[in-house]
């Protein structure tokens, strides 16, 4: 199995920026796509960003050009960098990883615990 890690989230002001990193507890070269999703208060989780075969990115239109998704699979980690964050109020941000650990492996569809970032003057 796999286990993801997120971390990074943090009370920042409207503007600030953050990188959320998400650690995965062995390789996930062979996931793909990965991906981070939000889920606010009262409200239903949302794709933030997605990344398939390393290089094809998706962002929800509310995030294009202030975030950026990568991966580096050397450290099995998937990052979120946000600039210019907006005063949303709290929101969790979950990591995600699709894919098998071997050839005959089942897919697996893993998902982080989550990390708070609260955008908030």
């Amino acid at each position: 199995q796999v286990q993801l890690v997120e971390s990074g989230g943090d009370l920042v002001q409207p503007g600030g920026s953050l990188r959320l990193s998400c650690a995965a507890s062995r390789s996930i070269r062979s996931f793909d796509p990965v991906g981070w999703y939000r889920q606010a208060p009262g409200k239903e989780r949302e794709l933030v960003a997605s990344l398939s075969n390393n290089v094809i990115t998706n962002y929800a239109d509310s995030v294009k050009g202030r975030f950026t998704i990568s991966r580096d699979n050397a450290e099995n980690t998937v990052y979120l960098q946000m600039h210019s964050l907006k005063p949303d109020g709290p929101a969790v941000y979950f990591c995600h990883a699709w894919g098998r650990l071997c050839i005959e492996c089942p897919n697996l569809d893993v998902w982080g615990q989550g990390t708070l970032v609260t955008v908030s003057s």
